[in-house]
């Protein structure tokens, strides 16, 4: 079993994840709007290019998002990015809190060399996580 995040948008689709694509040092392997989907006759105009599914791998897993019809505000929930080092713990936060708001400053914690929270640019909650040894 894989559990994978998937995003709801509305609108910032195509953005976010062409810069999550640059943050996490993968690429979009899938991209469709509603435009180019077989549904687009059943589709308002207005919706044809927004993205109607949009998938992200790295090397660290996969992540899905989608543009919802307009208006739609998406689900609330956090993505947590666990990684192997602090100065890549470092990066990831730095780049995706620029433009966003930090709830939690990257920091030690008692169960990580580093850990924080952050809300992006484009909404979406992040805790970024560099794990202890667990005894």
């Amino acid at each position: 079993m894989q559990f994978i995040p998937y995003l709801d948008f509305d609108g910032q689709c195509r953005e976010a994840f062409d810069f999550y694509a640059k943050v996490f040092q993968g690429a979009i392997t899938f991209r469709m709007t509603y435009g180019e989907s077989p549904m687009a006759g059943d589709m308002p105009k207005e919706t044809h290019g927004r993205i109607m599914h949009n998938t992200l791998e790295s090397a660290g897993g996969t992540v899905m998002g989608a543009d919802g019809p307009p208006g739609n505000k998406g689900a609330s929930g956090c993505v947590n990015i666990t990684v192997d080092s602090e100065a890549e713990a470092e990066r990831v936060f730095k780049a995706l809190s620029e433009g966003g708001n930090v709830t939690m400053p990257i920091a030690e914690t008692f169960w990580a060399k580093r850990f924080g929270m952050l809300t992006d640019r484009y909404g979406k909650a992040w805790m970024v996580n560099c794990m202890k040894p667990m005894p």
